[in-house]
């Protein structure tokens, strides 16, 4: 059982005016419609994305599980009805992604063999740690998709680059829940613990599992549904163009993030400290308008926790 420590901890979370409804998709996805190099056009950052999508539903069941068994010691009403909503888009999310990687299979992504090796490491790994190390390395994981997440935010054009239309609705849903919610875990861990240590813990560990296990595991995936890749002078010159894009300081995803990344290790830090609220209003609009969002044709059902209809 995590144990509360004694200083009063205000939610930053629970001061927000914005809702966290839990929105059912069903994108639908059809094999034929894949672009497998969606990410600018590339193949090894593309298979980034990829690796993450297949890794995500085993980090994002792990957050579920975390959260719904702290959510009895929180004390503050409203940011337990809020890690309620955390939990409803962290499932819908798994689902979709689940869906998703069903369609990367039969575009011969070794799907199978990493959600096995993904499985073996949450199962035998993650699943193993004590409950105050689950809940850090769940406030680590929701740190390292808020940053993400504001990545995408501040890149808009990237998604565009594709035709894949459902591919974007996946990714720009997911940005927009992830910026939603992304004080919440943090918050949580404040609450019931708020060890610095701790945190830290939980980061490097987080940090290990996204900047290093799934770009190994993504560095193979053009190789194995392409051998002839490694004599492909085309490709190597894909992968000095995929690492400046995923680790470059000017637009690399982590490269140009890493700022961000390392705030975490504040000691006074809050994810709140990087506004997100003027994306979330615009991304709002521009995915969910009744007439013209993207992701319109794809919602099925909406509704936030705790507030009536």
């Amino acid at each position: 059982m995590t144990t509360a420590t004694i200083h009063q901890y205000v939610p930053k979370s629970t001061q927000k005016n914005y809702e966290m409804p839990i929105r059912h998709m069903d994108f639908k996805f059809d094999p034929r419609e894949l672009d497998d190099t969606f990410f600018r056009n590339t193949e090894l950052a593309s298979a980034y994305f990829e690796a993450l999508s297949i890794f995500l539903t085993f980090g994002e069941d792990l957050v579920i599980d975390t959260a719904r068994y702290h959510r009895q010691f929180v004390k503050d009403p409203e940011l337990k009805r809020l890690v309620t909503a955390l939990i409803g888009q962290e499932a819908i999310h798994s689902k979709m992604h689940n869906e998703f990687n069903d369609v990367l299979a039969k575009h011969r992504f070794p799907v199978g063999l990493y959600r096995f090796l993904a499985d073996k490491v949450f199962e035998h790994g993650f699943k193993k740690l004590s409950n105050r190390m689950q809940l850090s390395l769940m406030a680590g994981i929701e740190h390292f998709t808020a940053v993400l997440a504001e990545y995408m935010m501040k890149h808009e054009d990237i998604f565009y680059e594709s035709m894949d239309e459902k591919q974007r609705a996946l990714w720009m849903w997911h940005m927009l829940e992830e910026s939603e919610h992304k004080d919440v875990a943090y918050d949580v861990f404040q609450e019931l613990s708020g060890d610095y240590a701790l945190r830290m813990r939980g980061f490097v560990l987080a940090a290990f599992t996204i900047v290093f296990l799934i770009p190994v595991a993504a560095s193979v995936i053009p190789v194995m549904r392409k051998p002839r890749n490694l004599i492909s002078p085309r490709y190597w010159k894909d992968v000095r163009r995929s690492l400046a894009m995923l680790a470059g300081p000017k637009e690399g995803v982590y490269g140009s993030t890493i700022k961000h990344i390392l705030d975490y290790t504040r000691r006074d830090f809050h994810p709140s400290d990087h506004d997100t609220t003027a994306y979330l209003e615009y991304y709002k609009e521009k995915l969910l308008h009744p007439k013209t969002g993207l992701l319109t044709p794809y919602l099925t059902k909406e509704f936030v926790p705790g507030k009536r209809a």
